[in-house]
Formats: structure tokens, C-alpha cells, sequence
């Protein structure tokens, strides 16, 4: 039940058809008896920096996801913004601080990480791959750079995207390791498809899966399907893996605690979704 205490989160992104934030959110708000909901809202590119401004002045508003096309412009608007969103070149939640600044964020890589954790994987002092230096791939190596990975290697077909994300890395972490243009995954701890392949059956796989050790660790960021053909043949080779919709899950507590509200476990979520 909405009331006149209810607190909003609006979800900022155009078009809203495809937004499952509330689908989550908004179960796990009503059973925990959280006066707090998530409110989708569709904002054209040319009108978004206005109305970010002007919804922050809203006296119940608690904060803000930001979602496509808005995750870039984001960063122009805010008083101030995490490393990981530096790394990121991109924000995916805003809040008021209680100063009155805009404050941003950067959790597409948190949840991510946080899933490999769970997994029992260990992060710091290893080496990972990431095929995509994108807005998805920017923010799982700015999470994995902030955990203590020691070396990176990133490839991608937009040279001017793939060394940005590269020079940003090296500002904010001088000790990590970062390689370009390398997409052979021989000797590599982690090895991570952040790219669009595999949403289609008949895409090439970002990987040449034979050179991965069966003791690599698979990461998918493909929603559409829960085994794409990387999985797929990462599996069968023996390594352990994450599904792309364990990073959505698992990136929520992150949220929560961004916004200051009661934390809970991607396994509840899983269960309350209404997806």
C-alpha cells in the first residue's frame, strides 16, 4: 500500500517496457513491510538532465537507478561520484546526501563480485579477462579492480572505449596489472563475457573455451538465456560458472545498503521476484 509516508526510488531509464527493477524490488519492500517503492519513469535523453535535478527536490524521494541511456550523462550531473563510478565512466544509482549533494554510484560490477565471493572465489591477487570494455564491462573491472585483482586484461572492438576504460584503470589503480587487446584466456583465474555474444545461438563465443584450465571461473552478463553457448562449453570443460542474472540478483544488496535501507540475500529476492 502506497500512503503519504511511502518513500520513492525512481527508476530513470527510456523506454520503461523492459524494466524488472520493480519486479524485484518492490515484493521484497511489501513482505518486509518497508515503506519504500520502486516507481518506473520514462525520460527522453534530451530532457534527462533537467528532470534528474528537478526529482531530487521531490520531498519523499529516497533516490534513484539509472538505467539506459542515462547511465553516462549521469556522471555530468552529481556533486560527487564513487571510484568505481570513475572507473565505470557510468552511475547507476543517485542519492541525496544529507548536505543536500547528489552522490552516485556504480553497482553492475558490485554484483558481479559479489556473486564470485559467494562462489568461494578468490579475487584478490588474481588474474582475470574480460571480453567488453562497455558500460557492463567498465563496471565489472572498475568492482574487480577495488577487490584486489592483480592483473586485467581487456579486449574490445571500440578502441577508444577499450583504452579509456584502460587509462581510467591505471589512474585509480597504479598497482594493477592492465593489458589490451589480449583475448586469450590460457592462464587466466577468471574469464568474463561482457558482450552481447551468445544472446543469439549462432554468435562466436568470446572465448576460445579449450585454452581456459578447468579451474577458471566462467562469468556471463547475457540475461535473454541462463546457459549461453560460453557456459555451455565452459562447463563442460569443467570450470564452475555464473550465470548473467545471478550479477542482477546479487547487486540489489548492494543498492539497499547504498540507500541506506534493510539489506537482505539474493536467494530472497530470487524467491519474492515477479519477474
Amino acid at each position: 500500500m502506497i500512503s503519504g509516508h511511502t518513500k520513492l526510488i525512481v527508476h530513470l531509464g527510456y523506454p520503461t517496457h523492459s524494466f524488472k527493477a520493480p519486479l524485484i524490488y518492490n515484493p521484497y519492500f511489501e513482505k518486509n513491510e518497508i515503506d519504500v517503492v520502486v516507481v518506473p519513469m520514462g525520460c527522453r535523453p534530451e530532457d534527462y538532465p533537467a528532470f534528474l535535478k528537478q526529482v531530487f527536490r521531490l520531498s519523499n524521494i529516497h533516490g534513484a537507478l539509472i538505467t539506459m541511456p542515462h547511465k553516462i550523462t549521469t556522471m555530468t550531473l552529481l556533486d560527487e561520484v564513487s571510484t568505481s563510478a570513475q572507473v565505470a565512466g557510468a552511475c547507476n544509482a543517485v542519492r541525496l546526501t544529507p548536505d543536500g549533494r547528489l552522490s552516485g554510484d556504480m553497482f553492475d560490477g558490485e554484483g558481479f563480485v559479489r556473486g564470485l565471493l559467494r562462489r568461494g572465489r578468490t579475487i584478490r591477487g588474481s588474474k582475470a579477462i574480460i571480453a567488453g570494455a562497455g558500460g557492463v564491462g567498465s563496471a565489472i573491472a572498475a568492482s574487480l579492480a577495488r577487490s584486489g585483482i592483480r592483473e586485467l586484461a581487456i579486449s574490445d572492438p571500440s578502441a577508444i572505449m577499450l583504452h579509456g576504460l584502460a587509462d581510467r584503470l591505471r589512474k585509480h589503480y597504479p598497482a594493477l596489472k592492465v593489458i589490451i587487446d589480449l583475448a586469450d584466456p590460457t592462464g587466466y583465474d577468471i574469464v568474463i563475457n561482457a558482450t552481447p555474444l551468445g544472446m543469439n545461438e549462432d554468435d562466436p563465443l568470446p572465448f576460445d573455451v579449450s585454452r581456459m584450465t578447468p579451474s577458471a571461473f566462467a562469468g556471463e552478463v547475457v540475461l535473454s538465456k541462463e546457459i549461453t553457448p560460453f557456459l555451455a562449453a565452459a562447463r563442460a570443460r569443467g570450470c564452475d560458472y555464473q550465470v548473467g542474472t545471478d550479477m542482477l540478483f546479487e547487486q540489489i544488496p548492494a543498492y539497499l545498503e547504498f540507500f541506506g535501507l534493510p539489506i537482505t540475500t539474493a536467494d530472497e529476492l530470487r524467491a519474492l521476484a515477479r519477474l
